[in-house]
């Protein structure tokens, strides 16, 4: 309703929407999407080097006019932008004071200083238009009559409010419940989605799997006492196995629904047939290699793999330019038939949570894939690594609920297919967890669900170790 007060924000979106609608029905061609995307990279670059003091310096040698196409060895000669520098530049690295942001955010500074993300007007309605499109093609599937779930964090955090915007965009009811909160905690949140009844939940799949362990406790089915059909989960890695077992868990369909962070506002988001795609009409994407800086070779399938790096397209309080996003990334050119005609993603995991086994480095995404392939029904899982007589050898170690236990054939599946793919041995085992496999979204995947015993061989560096202490110090007061 803002808009109507503000004709110039009424303008921006109308464009926005038509320029979507018609990008989703095919009528970009990559000559359009490049001109696009090229002049609005150098609009960028103009903007920043104006407005924010960190840029302004960082781009001093850059002239934004020479920027005529977005291949490496013109992007080369522009300097990346990386975590260490929001940190260190703070409110210098704005391009607009904070009086003229809408809303004021910052990252959690849960294993480092904090970073301000402050959002305008233009910032929200970029980001949430393409959610907005993206997303209308997932929630038409199930009908009238939704009920969507929010249960993410408020304070300082954009969770609720993007997807709460985006709802209303789409005409969906929302229900904002926080279970951490202790204005609602999880009886409340449970009470509630029975109670309407929720179809719809945004949340991290350790949320997911949190709320389904409460539920249990309660002595209450999730696939009989609630009626979700849709799960969308972000803010922690999800591999297709994870997201196959929620679904399972709730009985209904649960996807990677959005890659982003505070800083970087969307990399990525679902679209109907469950994949997740580039936002190209608003941020530019680049894959790396995250030793060299260099432009990563696509495989035989055409397949990049490395460092995703952004350009932001729109000019609001904080765009970025080249950000390296310390996140591994495998991206797909668009193929016919795509819902989105736009570069697919599979986020793998942060660059640095990568794991030496067996010889091997292995991303986060691929070993939990890998180790969740068969087994199905469990409520959480964590991952202990140690070594045996020079050897790496692995230990799933699953959460069921009470009298449950895994599957033998679907164990010895999985034990077949790590020794095939890793050659190393694994046991499958019971346990109980308590929060600390829920902190993934504030700290790191590998924080919360690997315990990795080999120190003498493999020891943590400062940054795991301060995020493996946040992870424990989350958890107990969650607990």
């Amino acid at each position: 309703m803002f808009t109507v007060y503000r004709p110039e924000l009424a303008e921006i979106t109308a464009v926005l929407r038509d320029q979507h609608r018609s990008f989703l029905a095919g009528e970009w061609d990559e000559e359009r999407l490049a001109a696009h995307q090229s002049a609005l990279v150098r609009q960028t670059l103009r903007y920043v080097r104006q407005n924010s003091p960190f840029y302004a310096r960082h781009l001093a040698g850059v002239d934004p006019g020479s920027v005529e196409r977005l291949d490496e060895a013109t992007l080369s000669a522009i300097p990346f932008t990386t975590k260490d520098d929001l940190r260190a530049a703070q409110h210098e690295m704005l391009s607009r004071p904070l009086s003229d942001a809408w809303i004021f955010y910052e990252t959690t500074g849960t294993t480092g200083r904090s970073t301000p993300c402050p959002r305008d007007d233009v910032d929200s309605i970029h980001n949430n238009t393409v959610l907005t499109h993206y997303y209308g093609t997932v929630f038409q599937e199930f009908g009238e009559g939704q009920v969507i779930g929010s249960s993410g964090p408020t304070e300082l955090h954009a969770f609720s409010d993007t997807f709460g915007d985006v709802c209303r965009n789409l005409g969906l009811t929302v229900a904002k419940m926080w279970p951490h909160s202790p204005m609602v905690g999880f009886e409340r949140a449970l009470q509630v989605m029975q109670d309407f009844p929720i179809t719809g939940l945004f949340c991290t799949p350790g949320m997911a799997m949190t709320l389904a362990k409460h539920a249990i406790r309660a002595g209450l089915d999730p696939r009989r006492d609630f009626r979700l059909q849709v799960l969308m989960t972000t803010g922690e890695l999800a591999s297709p196995n994870l997201l196959a077992n929620l679904g399972e868990l709730w009985g209904a369909k649960a996807h990677n629904a959005l890659y982003a962070s505070q800083e970087a506002s969307v990399k990525g988001a679902v679209a109907a047939d469950g994949r997740l795609y580039t936002a190209p009409l608003i941020a530019y994407s680049e894959v790396i290699d995250p030793e060299t800086g260099a432009w990563a070779v696509p495989d035989a399938d055409g397949v990049r793999e490395g460092e995703l790096v952004v350009t932001h397209l729109y000019q609001g309080a904080k765009p970025l330019v080249r950000y390296r996003t310390g996140d591994l990334v495998r991206l797909r050119d668009p193929r016919p038939g795509q819902t989105v005609p736009a570069a697919s993603l599979e986020p793998l995991g942060r660059v640095r949570d990568r794991i030496p086994l067996g010889g091997h480095s292995v991303t986060g995404y691929d070993l939990e894939n890998l180790l969740l392939r068969h087994v199905r029904g469990w409520l959480d899982y964590q991952v202990v690594i140690d070594r045996e007589a020079g050897a790496d050898r692995l230990s799933l170690r699953l959460e069921h609920p009470a009298g449950r236990t895994a599957d033998a054939a679907a164990v010895a599946a999985t034990v077949a297919d790590v020794r095939a793919e890793l050659g190393l041995e694994l046991d499958v085992g019971e346990d109980a967890f308590g929060s600390v496999t829920s902190t993934g979204a504030m700290v790191s995947w590998k924080a919360a669900r690997v315990i990795d015993l080999r120190t003498a061989t493999h020891a943590m560096d400062d940054a795991q170790a301060m995020e493996s202490l946040a992870a424990a110090g989350i958890a107990a007061r969650r607990s």
